[in-house]
């Protein structure tokens, strides 16, 4: 079975994309979150990011034909964290590191704001979320 992808279907590159948030706080909040990402995005080790709301999305990546990867991943941290903070009795979880062979992604969770962080394993990711929460 062949699968087609945004990126088999156009030869364009897209820098990022943006659904635009509403003008509450969650906007500003969003609006300076996203571009606290930008400037990570630039940093050596960096593969892209994917920044949600609940009215809003942007993401930025470097291997477009994997989109649907990198979000299903987002996705799973998001749900996965949700669970765990339920069987630990914990209010919720700010962040989760998860490490593979090549890879590592950082989802943090900021207000109703949810980031997922993807680089290769030797990028620096406390250095990322100081970013995040300056």
């Amino acid at each position: 079975m062949k699968r087609n992808s945004l990126a088999d279907e156009t030869e364009t590159e897209l820098p990022n994309v943006v659904i635009p948030s509403s003008t509450c706080d969650e906007g500003s909040v969003f609006a300076s979150l996203s571009a606290s990402l930008a400037e990570i995005r630039k940093l050596n080790g960096v593969i892209g990011y994917i920044l949600r709301s609940s009215s809003s999305a942007m993401l930025d990546l470097s291997e477009l034909d994997k989109i649907s990867q990198y979000a299903a991943l987002a996705y799973q941290l998001n749900e996965s964290s949700l669970d765990i903070a339920k069987q630990l009795n914990l209010a919720e979880v700010e962040s989760v590191l998860v490490e593979g062979i090549k890879l590592k992604v950082l989802f943090m969770r900021i207000g109703e704001n949810k980031i997922s962080v993807f680089m290769e394993k030797n990028a620096n990711h406390s250095d990322i979320i100081k970013r995040i929460l300056i």
